[in-house]
């Protein structure tokens, strides 16, 4: 094979790729996943419908519980093991764990919220889940009719 010769793709219309990785990681520096320089929050936690840059819907993600889910598990690793490490060298009082603590937990769960929620947008954009993809998400059984909600005759 030449090197001119390209390799032959089919199945339709080439689109453009969406890197996994990339797309993560532009999620989670708050940038829009596609192009990487608009901004994808518009307030705190609230993603900005559009991107102001090149213009990619971002209304329909749909990232609900799992960033709070995923800063849970990272954050709860992470203080316990220096909650375990602090107090196997240090011996204090349940009290002064709790000023220590708690006051890192919300911390630490404030940090990493943001990113963890434009890491997770970032996923459905490479990934074309819930309507990046050009798609509705709901799968039609074949075996129903849509119309009635129920089998088709």
């Amino acid at each position: 094979m030449q090197k001119s010769e390209q390799a032959v793709r089919y199945g339709g219309a080439q689109e453009a790729e969406r890197p996994l990785g990339r797309s993560i990681q532009r999620g989670m520096l708050g940038r829009c996943p596609n192009c990487g320089t608009g901004h994808l929050f518009r307030a705190f936690l609230k993603p900005v419908d559009a991107c102001s840059v090149c213009g990619e819907d971002m209304f329909h993600h749909r990232a609900d519980d799992l960033p709070a889910y995923l800063v849970i598990v990272v954050v709860g690793h992470v203080l316990m093991t220096g909650y375990m490490l602090t107090d196997m060298v240090l011996r204090v009082s349940p009290w002064v764990h709790l000023a220590i603590w708690v006051p890192l937990a919300i911390l630490a769960a404030l940090l990493t919220i943001q990113p963890i929620k434009g890491g997770v947008i970032g996923l459905q954009w490479a990934l074309k889940m819930h309507g990046f993809g050009g798609h509705d998400d709901e799968t039609v059984d074949p075996g129903t009719d849509s119309r009635r909600g129920g089998p088709s005759a």
